[in-house]
């Protein structure tokens, strides 16, 4: 069990029995009471409030009006968040933009600064533009969850990307790319990446991409994407 699950275990429990001892919890997470106590600290420092009482009869208790305070997440989970609210706004249909732009903002104070710099970076390969309304979409479907973990490491790390992809006609082929930027042209994403074997750009529809992974030990050069006058980068959209 990793770390953040056997957090989420540990407060579960709590939250569900209202008392337990460090031995209890231990054995419901599968680790040792040296780790168990770790993550207890761990979880105080998030912003959890858990009281500990000694003796016969005592244990650790979560108050029930604690909440976490600490945003623990990934670079990939929040620029999933930042590029979704992008994306709508290029699309016109926001809502509420103003407060989606202060949540976001907070969320990117509570980041280490490693992490936003990463953040910043990523946010640097996204364009935004308006998708001709001759493009067909009748077959759209959905994009493989895998895609943005992949994306991260790949564009962050200048990694290749190796993957499988279905074109129009449903010919798949296995493709090996130097990712350069992400394109979002609602509804439709795309990844723009050069090709080697074709010594050029490529757009590859993101809902037809499947089993991506970056490849270890490689490395390329950052290239400059020559995008329609429409497309913009997101960072410099206006809001």
């Amino acid at each position: 069990m990793n770390i953040r699950l056997r957090h989420d275990t540990i407060v579960r429990s709590l939250r569900r029995n209202g008392t337990s001892t460090v031995a209890e919890l231990a054995a419901e997470v599968g680790a040792s009471r040296r780790t168990v106590l770790r993550d207890i600290s761990a979880l105080r420092d998030e912003g959890f409030v858990i009281h500990s009482e000694p003796g016969r009869g005592g244990g650790l208790q979560l108050d029930p009006q604690s909440i976490q305070t600490t945003a623990q997440l990934s670079v990939a989970e929040v620029f999933a968040l930042l590029i979704s609210v992008g994306a709508m706004r290029a699309a016109g249909s926001l809502p509420f933009s103003g407060l989606a732009d202060a949540g976001l903002a907070k969320i990117e104070k509570a980041l280490p600064s490693d992490k936003v710099q990463d953040l910043r970076r990523f946010l640097d390969c996204l364009y935004v533009g308006q998708l001709s309304s001759r493009v067909d979409i009748s077959d759209m479907g959905e994009m493989d969850p895998t895609l943005l973990p992949a994306f991260e490491t790949a564009f962050l790390q200048k990694r290749k990307l190796r993957f499988q992809y279905r074109d129009a006609s449903d010919t798949i082929t296995n493709r090996l790319v130097e990712p350069q930027a992400m394109l979002i042209l609602p509804p439709l994403w795309y990844l723009v990446a050069w090709d080697p074997a074709r010594t050029d750009f490529r757009h590859f529809r993101m809902d037809r991409i499947s089993a991506p992974e970056y490849v270890e030990d490689t490395t390329f050069r950052r290239r400059h994407v020559p995008f329609e006058e429409n497309v913009r980068p997101i960072k410099h959209a206006p809001r």
